[in-house]
This record gives structure tokens, sequence and C-alpha cells, in this order.
């Protein structure tokens, strides 16, 4: 395995790739620090430091920790990648829903050219969404106090008596619109830049670099909480361990689930062309157990957030509109309803991405079929039932998951703002997995493709983009652990440089 990091630099085009994309993500940790036009520095600087005092200040829940993973803390900082790749994320998931609903874009998803032009309507959806949450954006600098993300920034500028925006004009909010859009645009190009000449997809990567610029203040707070603390006991230290040792069994547990399959045989019959003969082998059709992947806690999230915010806008003083946004916000109501909500999502999600007729249809269409299941319709209801099954288990992993952070910080004694919680399961470690287990394979296919070893000696990672075909063993838990963990520390140390700068 270590030559195998070793062997990456042997490869030229492996070593240009990997070299862009350390470069992009400079570029992108250099622009959250950039302080948007008109808006005091000073103010902010000031607010993060009190902030560090008090790690439960800046912490959020719901949908403003949703956009803290996603922006690597812009928003907070008021920088210009606020938004970061946000709207290009609910823009192709939109587009993606549409295309599963919508026949018209479903024919052109089909033809040749329609994928570009379905990029293309991805990115004008994407500049309505900046624009409107641009405006938003600016709009709430003007009142910092009522922003959740910015807890305590009104003492701040009380006693420093300075405005955050010391001249609120128009001129400055049209500034300051353009500037979020340009800076969301930016990122979407980085993204598809890092995907064309980097490794990986460029838009997880920005994603995934953003929730480990964290990781450096999460890691800090932990040591100072179970060790520095005045007070701290033998015990206290153990708890530390403890919770490595978890952090360590919840990734391998997400790693086998993320990767786990069910694989139906596919059987092709024989066709003689000429004087060759095609058809004939066993193929296998790949079912992902967790299908949905991070969607369907987005989702819920989502949902449970937005009364909160619009009670809170519309009734802020009434007791009932307070009792109900607390109940949202956290507590037994909060996870029970957050269960449910992730449960209908995975088989939303399924029931709009996945169509057993479709493939059906194609298999019948290319001579393939599923060894004792008619071909036709009796092929669509077995995938259907075989999907609703493995959905049903990945809605109970991805449930486990949402809740595992509120376990762990129970269980060593963590308060649930912490951030280093968000790395214990939810959004942030399904993305972190996924992203890297995707990296790790396609630097594993250049090795390959040059004659060099991969990450495994025997056999090669497995995953979603796997042929039908393949039908390699993927790496244990152990080894998986210890590559995930390789490629953290990696960007672990570009964040630390970006922190310690600041």
């Amino acid at each position: 395995m270590i030559s195998a990091f070793a062997n990456t630099w042997k490869v030229p085009e492996l070593r240009d790739r990997i070299l862009f994309t350390l470069a992009m993500i400079v570029i992108v940790r250099l622009g959250v620090h950039v302080t948007l036009p008109g808006v005091d520095a000073t103010v902010i600087d000031a607010w993060m430091e009190a902030a560090k005092k008090n790690q439960d200040a800046t912490q959020a829940g719901g949908l403003q920790a949703i956009l803290g993973i996603f922006s690597g803390g812009a928003l907070q900082q008021a920088g210009v990648f606020a938004l970061g790749i946000m709207p290009y994320i609910s823009a192709s998931i939109m587009v993606q829903l549409m295309t599963a609903v919508v026949p018209k874009l479903s024919r052109l998803s089909r033809e040749d050219g329609g994928r570009q032009k379905i990029t293309q309507y991805t990115r004008y959806i994407t500049i309505g969404i900046a624009l409107v949450q641009g405006i938003f954006v600016a709009r709430s600098l003007l009142n910092p106090e009522s922003i959740p993300y910015m807890n305590g920034i009104g003492a701040v500028m009380q006693d420093l008596g300075r405005d955050l925006v010391p001249n609120p004009t128009v001129a400055w909010q049209a500034l300051t619109v353009l500037t979020i859009v340009a800076g969301t645009l930016l990122l979407m190009w980085i993204g598809d830049q890092m995907t064309e000449r980097g490794i990986g997809n460029g838009t997880s990567i920005i994603i995934t670099v953003n929730i480990i610029a964290a990781l450096p203040g999460a890691l800090f707070q932990t040591w100072q909480h179970f060790v520095q603390r005045e007070g701290a006991s033998t015990f206290e230290v153990m708890m530390l361990v403890v919770m490595i040792a978890m952090l360590l069994i919840v990734i391998a547990g997400t790693i086998a689930i993320t990767q786990a399959q069910r694989r139906i045989a596919i059987q092709y019959a024989k066709r003689v062309v000429g004087r060759k003969q095609f058809g004939g082998q066993t193929q296998y059709l790949p079912l992902k157990v967790n299908y949905a992947g991070v969607m369907p806690i987005i989702f819920a999230t989502a949902v449970l957030t937005l009364p909160t915010i619009l009670l809170n806008q519309i009734f802020p003083n009434e007791p009932w509109s307070r009792a109900i946004s607390d109940a949202l916000l956290g507590g037994t109501w909060y996870y029970i309803v957050a269960a449910v909500l992730i449960f209908f999502f995975s088989y939303f999600w399924v029931a709009t991405m996945f169509q057993p007729s479709q493939i059906s249809e194609d298999l019948k269409r290319n001579g393939g079929y599923i060894p004792g299941v008619r071909p036709g319709k009796p092929t669509a209801e077995f995938l259907d039932f075989t999907m609703t099954r493995l959905t049903f288990a990945g809605a109970i992993f991805l449930t486990l998951i949402f809740c595992v952070p509120l376990a762990v910080g129970a269980i060593v004694g963590l308060p649930p703002g912490s951030m280093v919680l968000q790395f214990f399961g939810g959004t942030s470690l399904l993305i972190l997995v996924g992203v890297v287990l995707d990296v790790m394979r396609q630097v594993e296919t250049h090795l390959l493709q040059r004659h060099y070893d991969g990450f495994l000696r025997k056999g090669k990672l497995k995953g979603r983009y796997d042929r039908l075909s393949q039908g390699t063993t993927g790496p244990t838990s152990s080894t998986a652990i210890v590559l995930i963990w390789a490629f953290i520390g990696v960007l672990l140390i570009i964040g630390a440089i970006a922190w310690i700068a600041k």
C-alpha cells in the first residue's frame, strides 16, 4: 500500500493531476478567508475570537449546519465564497429529479449531446439560485444579530462600537450580490476543471475539503476539553481514547455499508455473428444497499429546519412559536421526526431515480435475463421488490448514522454542539467516505493502466463505478480505514496551514 503512494509520483500524468488538484484546493481555501467588500473584517475577527472561547456560540443545527459544511466556514466569515458550491448542488438535484419525472428531459438525457444541454440548464439554474440566496445573505448582513449561525456578533459590535457593514447603501448590496454570485460561479468552474484535469469529482472534492477544514479546530477543542481543561481527570483522558476507537468503528461500518451491494446475476443469450459467438456469459447487476446516498439526510434536515426559520421570522415573540422551534432543533421529537423523514426520502429518492421497468426493457432488448425470472414485467417486479428491501436496510443505516453523533457525545461527555461530533456521522462522514473512495479508485485505475500495483495486492477497489462484469473483491475495513485517514491527513495539513495563517 505504501509503495502505491510512492508510485503515484512515477506516473507523470497522475502526478500532474494530483498537483493541479492540490493547487485548486489552496485557491478554494484562500477564497474562504477573503471578506466581502464593504464588510468590516475586524468585526468578523473579533467575533471569531470570542466564538473560540465559547465553542457553542457558532454551532447551529439543521440547515445552518449544512450551509456551514458546504461553504467551509465562508458563510460565517462573510467571505466571497459565502454560498460555497451549495447553489450548484441544489440546481443539480433539481435537474436530476426533473429528469426522472419530466419525459422531455428524460428523452434529452438519452440523446447524443443531451447531457451537455442538461449541464447548461443546470448552470443557468445555479445562477438564479445564487442570485436569490445572495440577496438574502446581503440583507442578513445588515442585521447580523438575527442570523442563527452568527450568534453573539451583536455583543461584539456593541463592544467595538462598529457595525458589520459601515456603509450599507444600495450600491453595496448590489456589489455584494454580484460578488457572491461570481464566487459561486468561480467555484463551479474550479470544480469542472478539477474533474477534467484533476483526480476525482471536483465538486465533491470541494465539499470534502470544506468539511476537513474544520477538523484542526475540532481536534484542538477536543484536546482542550479532555486534556488541557482545568480539573480534567484521568477518566476523561480515557474517554478520548474511547472516542478515537469509536471513530474507527463508525468509519469501518460506514465504509462497509457504502460498498455493500446486492449482485443480481444476468445471463445473456448466445448470438452467432459470422464466425464469432457473442453472449452466453454471466454478468452481474449491482444494486447498492445505500442507493440514496446522503440525500435523505439533507432533505430531512432541510424540512425540519424550514418551519423553524419561518416561525422565527413570522412569530418571533410568540411562546408557542418558540416551543415548536425548540422541539424541532433538538430533543427526542426532533430525532423521531427526522427518522421518519429519512425513511420517507430514502424511498422517495429510490422511486424517482431507480427505474426497474427501464432496466427490464434494456435487458430484454440486449438479450439478457435474470435466471429463474421471466423477461419483461416479472423482471421489473423482481427488481422493484429487491430494491425495496435494500432501501429498508439503507434507511436504517442512514438513521443510525444520523443519530451516532448524539450518542457519541452522550457517551464521552461532549456537548451536542461540538464540532468534532460531525465527523462521527451524518452528512459529513458519508461525504468524506464516498469522495475518498472515489478518489482512491481513480488513482488506482491510473496505476493499473501503467502496470503498477494498486492499493491492494489482491483485487481492486470496487464501488458504484465498477463494470457489471467485474466481480473483484474490495478492501478490508482495516485497510480502507488506513487509506481514508492517509488521504485525510494530507488535506488536514492544508487545512492546518490555512487555519494557522488566518
